[in-house]
């Protein structure tokens, strides 16, 4: 079998033929893509970091005394309050997310305080503040044409910038428009199966995002097709390359990664095809920063850089590992590994339907499992079973 990274493939009309009815659908980045406004989107990596990183020059972190905060019911706006915090004497107004965060800090509940009259939120809140026990809260402050409380986290909340992350994709993705192998994804043309990687990069097409809580960015090298085996009519199966990763530095989300071999992406940016997928994820605890520097940062590094020869070869052992040769090995080999009888009867015939026989590899048992697991309406059996099928993958490597 070939193992080479080719442009095999490629056709007249500048895309790949991809088959995205093998391996997981994965959904993550359409729903990013679904929920962004317009000003969330950002065309190169270059406008996001500039964004982010502005923010971030504008910004404050300190640890204060809770029971030093005092808290305003503004006269000219009923429905606004201002906190004043030790040191300074311009007021602070609290966003929509940091109000829920310092509402938490005290054990109010949020919503009900939102109902009330500022005057009353600000005496609940004051109580709750004199009278807590963490003592100690930390801020994020911004000034822009005023100074915004942005979050509220305990004192040893382990913050990481929203640049910072961002820059770290800038180190091995350039602006993520195509000056490095690294970019915004193309699109697949489904009355084609032709993946087409040259798209350009729109409001629509986007896979920047950022907003006044968090950064997403996926991007794809789909300029340097891997081929890994053959498709039942002998073209070549063309994987490409994938990350994503995300941060919120006011706490709304860990940060974290997600590394992956695709098949495409199509308009609504749907992962189609997903193999190998790895996610690893930071808590901002105290020492979140230091993990970030020398864990997550570095992984994504060495990821973008390494060469796909193991994960090819994977899908060559998984391939050549026959473990079935009659219905009876097919049953057992899936009935011992958890799948009840209809699964298995299921896995049985959606290889069949696909390859026109049944499964006898170890890979042909990991598309079976993975074209049924996508059919699952509850997400956790559709997890469960597509980490059996990487058990598998992994075991045969």
């Amino acid at each position: 079998m070939n193992t080479q990274i080719v442009d095999a493939g490629r056709i007249a009309s500048g895309g790949y033929r991809v088959d995205v009815s093998r391996g997981e659908r994965v959904g993550r980045v359409s729903s990013e893509w679904f929920s962004r406004p317009a000003d969330e989107r950002y065309l190169s990596l270059d406008a996001l970091a500039r964004t982010v990183h502005d923010r971030a020059n504008r910004s404050r972190t300190r640890v204060v005394e809770s029971a030093l905060i005092h808290v305003n019911a503004s006269r000219a706006d009923p429905e606004r309050l201002a906190l004043m915090l030790p040191g300074s004497d311009t007021p602070v107004a609290p966003t929509h997310w940091s109000f829920g965060q310092l509402a938490s800090q005290v054990g109010a509940p949020a919503t009900y305080l939102r109902q009330l009259p500022a005057s009353l939120a600000a005496i609940n809140l004051q109580y709750g503040l004199n009278a807590n026990r963490l003592e100690q809260i930390k801020t994020l402050e911004t000034e822009d044409s005023r100074v915004e409380l942005r979050a509220v986290t305990g004192p040893d909340y382990g913050r990481i910038y929203d640049h910072e992350l961002v820059e770290a994709v800038q180190r091995i993705a350039g602006n993520g428009t195509g000056d490095t192998r690294w970019k915004v994804p193309g699109v697949l043309d489904w009355s084609s199966g032709v993946y087409n990687p040259s798209v350009d990069i729109s409001k629509a097409t986007t896979t920047l995002y950022a907003s006044d809580r968090d950064v997403f960015l996926f991007l794809v090298d789909d300029l340097n097709p891997i081929e890994a085996g053959r498709l039942r009519d002998g073209s070549p199966d063309l994987y490409f390359r994938g990350f994503y990763c995300w941060n919120s530095e006011v706490g709304a989300k860990t940060l974290g990664m997600a590394s992956f071999y695709l098949r495409a992406v199509c308009q609504n940016r749907n992962l189609w095809g997903v193999e190998d997928f790895e996610e690893i994820t930071i808590r901002h605890s105290k020492y979140a920063a230091s993990r970030f520097a020398h864990e997550a940062a570095p992984a994504l590094s060495n990821f973008a850089n390494s060469s796909p020869m193991p994960f090819v070869n994977g899908i060559k052992a998984a391939r050549e590992r026959i473990v079935a040769r009659s219905d009876e090995d097919r049953t057992e080999f899936l009935r011992r590994r958890g799948f009840s009888r209809a699964d298995t009867g299921k896995v049985i015939d959606a290889v069949l339907a696909e390859e026109g026989r049944p499964p006898e590899s170890i890979f042909d048992f990991v598309q079976g499992i993975t074209a049924v697991a996508r059919d699952k309406p509850h997400q956790d059996v559709r997890l469960d079973m597509e980490a059996r099928a990487k058990k598998l993958l992994d075991r045969a490597a």
